[in-house]
């Protein structure tokens, strides 16, 4: 059939017909990534978050006060509250229980109106359907005018009515989902650590609730606190609980974010105002010489910032300035200030509540609402203006603070011109050590940041030099954490990492948003490739430290990976597997020996430089075998604190760290 007769055919065959109207929550369904932003891992968590935002909404609206999360045995999770119960009452246009149309009606749901929530976290009243949608079976529970509801669901259709099956004396909701198989095609099992830290982040933005999260698919030893103030085990195991609760709030937040910290200023500086808008605000400073703010909207991460974040930063500025310039407190300022020089060591959280939040930006979380910004800023001015009055020697050492930091920004942007001298973008060579690849599609380009010269060796005869760059790094690269910016920029190595990229240094725009300029970056996949031991993992960490505090834009752009070379390669005869964990490589090695590991030769790879080029190209730069971690950061607020509490100053935050988690780790031998 000719191109033209089938063009025909495929017009006379699209009719009335062939359009499909999707019912209920087909188009759920059909396409679900337009409702939980993806099929993969973060899909699966939301899924949760969806399920708990009801819950956080209700007692936003006052009427919860507890909310419990469960992961069950099977991966299934069960979200239950003490908040009033959905509505089970028959509805008057459906003609069905209100239960059954909440959880199989998208845009349906009690927050449409005010009367019932002034502010939700759930905007678009599509979060519990979504979650029935997409689980292969939910069970609803509702405890209500002293009656227990019940009715189950698979695929978003209900088995049965609700149905009454008992009394009770309490209120609540209890929704148990198992997330379908056929749709999360990945992976269907949860990670404890990713609910762990949005429901942390939850209860300190909304004080006075109580949060639970329990896996019963893990037991650990219990922990009691001993007299002396210290955690001993009791030799009993239990499932693996926390219990997040904050009575202060974002104060408390502020103190967790900065743990790895030291301090400037005893207390986090509190800013609360409830006219035009809730507006909840803290912030502190410490010693440090990156600038950590969050901002939320109706419990929303604002990753993008927008006009609530835009209306702080300049109400900080101007009390910070007009308290300096009237206690002539900049007179031995040398340089011009900028407002990033008031915001350096500053960790801030903004959260606000907007009735009807207008969202922009490439991923939708940027505020867009114009009134937001003059509001905030006039809030959080009136209560800096208030502190600094009241605390003259907390005052001094911030504006101490804010002259070094435009000093050395000065002493910076001589470094940064350096750097941008030295890019692409002027038209300069190219660092030495870098063997770049014959291909000029971004998209098709890798760039491998090697450790060492020797690896860098094996990488470069190993590589498909088409569309494979290796850049060698010399050493451990600079820690960004605990050095001055125009350090930074004087590092060699991070100088050959900007020059190589092609990319500018990132800069502030009009809004106060720090932002790169990604145009002409050469490679859309920036590989850090090191030796598969603790000094590799080291300068992998320091890598990556340098991209979260320099290059963030790369990161939530998903242009950053870790590769995986293999731990072991087990060999008998002329048959070898490569192994990547332990159990990997007891199952290869039994198989390999039939039933005995007698005569089978494990190798323990130390380093890349003792692989062969071929084994190196085989099993950790060929694409179509090789395993690639994707970094991506979910949640930024836990990242930053993380990063600090390992990378900074203070050690007994980090000794603490490892104590708590050193049965989690694989240690080197």
């Amino acid at each position: 059939m000719s191109e033209n007769e089938e063009i025909k055919q495929a017009e006379e065959q699209y009719s009335a017909n062939s359009i499909q109207v999707l019912e209920g929550l087909e188009a759920v369904r059909k396409r679900p990534s337009m409702y939980i932003g993806d099929i993969g891992e973060r899909g699966l968590h939301h899924l949760v978050y969806e399920v708990v935002d009801n819950s956080i909404d209700e007692a936003m609206a006052g009427f919860c006060t507890d909310i419990d999360v469960v992961i069950l045995q099977d991966n299934s999770i069960r979200v239950s509250d003490n908040g009033r119960g959905i509505p089970t009452g028959m509805h008057e246009k459906e003609h069905r229980s209100a239960l059954e149309v909440v959880l199989t009606i998208l845009h349906a749901g009690g927050k449409f109106s005010k009367s019932n929530y002034k502010v939700s976290g759930g905007l678009h009243g599509v979060g519990v359907s979504c979650v029935n949608a997409l689980s292969d079976h939910l069970h609803a529970e509702v405890h209500r005018e002293g009656k227990v509801f019940e009715q189950d669901y698979s695929r978003g259709k209900p088995l049965g009515d609700v149905r009454v099956t008992g009394t009770c004396s309490d209120t609540g909701t209890i929704i148990t989902f198992h997330p379908d198989s056929t749709i999360f095609v990945q992976t269907i099992v949860y990670k404890y650590d990713t609910l762990a830290a949005r429901l942390r982040e939850l209860a300190y933005l909304n004080k006075g609730i109580r949060i639970s999260l329990t896996d019963q698919r893990e037991l650990v030893d219990e922990m009691v606190e001993s007299p002396d103030g210290e955690m001993k085990a009791t030799g009993k195991t239990v499932f693996r609980h926390d219990t997040f609760y904050s009575e202060e709030g974002l104060k408390q937040f502020i103190e967790y974010l900065d743990g790895g910290a030291s301090q400037l200023i005893p207390e986090p500086i509190c800013v609360a105002a409830d006219k035009i808008i809730p507006i909840d605000i803290a912030l502190s400073y410490n010693n440090g010489y990156s600038e950590k703010i969050y901002s939320y909207v109706n419990n929303i991460n604002t990753i993008e910032g927008g006009t609530h974040l835009q209306g702080f930063k300049m109400g900080l500025s101007r009390s910070l300035k007009n308290y300096a310039e009237k206690n002539n407190l900049f007179a031995k300022l040398k340089t011009e200030l900028s407002p990033e020089d008031f915001r350096e060591g500053l960790t801030a959280v903004v959260s606000v509540k907007v009735a009807e939040p207008q969202f922009e930006g490439q991923t939708k979380t940027k505020l867009g609402n114009s009134e937001v910004t003059s509001v905030v800023s006039q809030a959080t001015a009136a209560a800096v203006d208030s502190y600094l009055e009241e605390h003259p020697k907390e005052a001094r050492i911030i504006i101490d603070k804010i002259v070094l930091a435009a000093t050395a920004r000065a002493a910076a942007r001589k470094a940064r011109e350096m750097v941008q001298r030295k890019t692409v973008m002027t038209g300069a060579g190219m660092p030495g050590k870098l063997s770049d690849c014959s291909e000029k599609d971004p998209e098709r380009c890798e760039l491998f940041l090697v450790e060492g010269d020797s690896a860098g060796g094996t990488a470069k005869q190993g590589r498909d030099r088409r569309y494979q760059a290796i850049l060698p790094l010399r050493g451990k690269i600079l820690n960004v954490e605990k050095a001055l910016e125009a350090k930074a920029f004087e590092s060699e190595e991070i100088r050959n990492i900007y020059t190589a990229l092609g990319v500018t240094v990132a800069q502030e725009d009009e809004t106060g948003e720090k932002k790169m300029d990604l145009s002409r970056l050469r490679y859309h996949k920036v590989i850090i490739m090191t030796d598969a031991d603790v000094d590799g993992s080291h300068i992998a960490c320091l890598i990556l430290t340098f991209f979260f505090r320099y290059m963030f834009d790369l990161i939530k752009n998903g242009y950053v990976y870790l590769a995986t070379p293999p731990l072991y390669l087990v060999k008998k005869g002329k048959e070898e597997v490569y192994c990547w964990t332990e159990g990997q490589r007891d199952e290869a090695a039994l198989r390999l020996g039939k039933g005995s590991e007698k005569g089978v030769f494990i190798q323990r790879y130390k380093g890349l430089g003792e692989m062969s080029e071929a084994q190196l190209w085989e099993t950790t730069m060929d694409p179509s075998r090789r395993l690639l971690r994707q970094i991506t950061i979910e949640n930024a607020a836990q990242a930053e604190r993380t990063f600090s509490m390992l990378m900074g100053e203070d050690v007994p935050p980090r000794r603490q760290f490892i104590e708590e988690n050193a049965h989690y780790a694989n240690i080197d031998a």
